[in-house]
């Protein structure tokens, strides 16, 4: 009851200062709860896209190092007078390849004669004589 009776007893003055205030506060609060969810997203976001650029720049440092690694090897390798090993992955593969191709390629041409057998028969095909009497040789003689 005697809390009542002090806030009847301001004047409108104050009244009006006191909501104002309270307004500002809760403004204030309604901000700064905005910018920490703002600053706590952006961090988020950061953090992201650093781990990102983090993961990036180490594969590719990754690979230069392993290039790097791979290069000194040969390098010794060569220094020491030993000859580089034959790819033979790439020799078996290529050889692989080859073959089916040369498969197909066969298998291609042996339908193909044998389509071209089966139509152009001995009987289907008709020789024609033809004079020709402008021209500079005669068949005749």
């Amino acid at each position: 009851m005697f809390g009542t009776n002090l806030l009847e007893r301001r004047s409108r003055t104050e009244r009006i200062a006191d909501q104002a205030w309270q307004h500002l506060v809760a403004a204030v609060t309604s901000a700064g709860d905005t910018v920490r969810d703002t600053a706590r997203d952006t961090a988020r976001s950061a953090k992201l896209s650093g781990t990102d650029l983090a993961d990036e720049a180490r594969d590719r440092v990754g690979s230069a190092a392993d290039e790097a690694w791979q290069r000194a090897t040969r390098a010794f390798d060569a220094l020491a007078g030993r000859r580089p090993s034959l790819p033979w992955g790439l020799l078996i593969g290529a050889g692989l390849i080859g073959a089916a191709v040369g498969w197909a390629a066969g298998t291609a041409a042996r339908t193909a004669l044998a389509r071209g057998d089966r139509e152009l028969t001995s009987e289907q095909v008709e020789f024609v004589d033809v004079d020709r009497p402008s021209s500079p040789m005669s068949l005749d003689n």
